[in-house]
């Protein structure tokens, strides 16, 4: 196997096992409440405080990425994770269980602001397809652990046994990731030149893509930052609401309502491999942010009229195929825009998307309570609209800054 498909494999181990531990505080909440002798809202708290350790570590996470190299930094989340994974069944109060919860969180911010320039640069001419895929592999993530939860849970075993497998994986890992050689961070490739143009410039020019203009931070940078919190909140919504819609509104058993979800999932799942296969070959990154969200427009709308559970299945299966990764294009799309600076640019957007998890779940709570689910999908509707109009602008923008036409002609260069 080539050092680049090592590369790629490692990262994406990675975000399979992350996948699992999105999942794994709210599966074994029973185990956990009986543990630290609390209740189910403060096992909630514990899961929050992941996201607030994700947060702590965005102020430095991306620097250090672009200052030490991407293998450094996921070697380092690779033992934060094993720390967590390790101490959580043996934590012996609710205070030890939420400091290592931060800890988790850190890694996850770490994690992220590493893997995804890393993979950006290690397969340049498939970035955006690489990116996506780790949407796929986090599904992959959850849909094994209930599998494992399951079976450890009918042989009546210690429930931290599923904490130790993963625990044994990230270390492995780390170890394997200390055996590669991974590219020097922010490196961009040469852009042939004319003679005239080797003539004008002093030095080489470099570009990740060919520039027309020098984007602005306040500007595409805002752009994009905004799009990685609406595409979050587009997923996430649904996810936590469909089950509760089905139910309340429509008035479908539990079963027919988390069965919903699992085709939600799947469709999801479907097309990320549908981007990952036709990005940057068929359509760029811009085209599926403006296109999907609109999908989602005309789904949701047609989800608050519908009372068939036919229908219904066939919405969630369309709904999961329009939010599902967003966000890995967003942050592709940061990387483009600022090529110099992949792990503190894409930091930014790995930031609103923690805004995302802790704002939007209390928020649409609180609807919820006070006018009820359906306004919940109103709130989403208006997510939607908001990040069509977005995607809009940031690609009005793109085709101002790149020069998509010419192969080798720099109006730019990096001072």
């Amino acid at each position: 196997m080539s050092n680049q498909l090592r590369i790629g494999s490692s990262i994406y181990i990675n975000y399979i096992l992350l996948g699992m531990i999105n999942l794994i505080i709210a599966l074994h909440m029973g185990f956990l409440t009986e543990q630290l002798n609390t209740d189910a809202a403060a096992i909630s708290a514990l899961i929050s405080a992941i996201g607030i350790g994700k947060l702590i570590a965005l102020s430095f996470a991306g620097k250090l990425s672009d200052n030490l190299g991407r293998r450094p930094m996921l070697i380092t989340a690779c033992f934060l994770y094993v720390v967590f994974l390790v101490a959580i069944p043996f934590a012996p109060t609710y205070t030890v269980a939420f400091m290592f919860a931060l800890l988790a969180g850190m890694g996850n911010s770490i994690l992220d602001t590493s893997s995804y320039p890393a993979l950006i640069e290690v397969f340049r001419k498939r970035s955006s397809s690489a990116t996506v895929l780790v949407k796929a592999f986090m599904s992959v993530g959850s849909t094994i652990l209930p599998l494992m939860i399951t079976f450890f849970m009918a042989r009546d075993m210690f429930y931290g046994y599923t904490f130790f497998i993963m625990a044994a994986i990230f270390l492995f890992n780390a170890i394997h990731l200390f055996t590669l050689k991974f590219p020097e961070a922010n490196v961009l490739e040469e852009v042939p030149q004319t003679k005239e143009e080797k003539e004008r410039n002093a030095k080489p020019v470099k570009a990740a893509l060919i520039f027309k203009e020098k984007p602005k931070f306040m500007r595409e940078g805002i752009t994009v930052i905004a799009i990685g919190f609406t595409s979050v909140g587009l997923f996430l919504i649904i996810q936590t609401w469909m089950a509760t819609f089905a139910q309340e509104v429509i008035g479908l058993s539990e079963a027919q309502a988390i069965n919903l979800l699992s085709i939600y999932s799947f469709g999801g799942f479907v097309t990320v491999i549908i981007l990952a296969t036709l990005l940057d070959k068929l359509f760029r990154p811009i085209t599926a942010l403006i296109i999907y969200p609109m999908v989602a427009i005309i789904a949701l709308v047609s989800l608050l009229f519908v009372e068939s559970y036919a229908i219904l299945v066939v919405l969630a299966l369309i709904l999961g195929m329009a939010t599902s990764g967003l966000f890995q294009l967003a942050v592709t799309l940061m990387a483009h825009f600022f090529p110099e600076k992949k792990g503190t640019s894409t930091a930014f957007v790995t930031l609103s998307s923690s805004i995302a998890f802790i704002t939007l779940p209390y928020l649409t709570g609180l609807i919820n309570r006070h006018i009820g689910v359906s306004y919940v999908f109103m709130f989403e509707i208006v997510i939607a609209v908001i990040a069509v109009v977005l995607a809009a602008f940031i690609s009005y923008r793109y085709r101002k800054v790149f020069d998509l036409k010419s192969k080798n002609k720099i109006l730019w260069r990096n001072p």
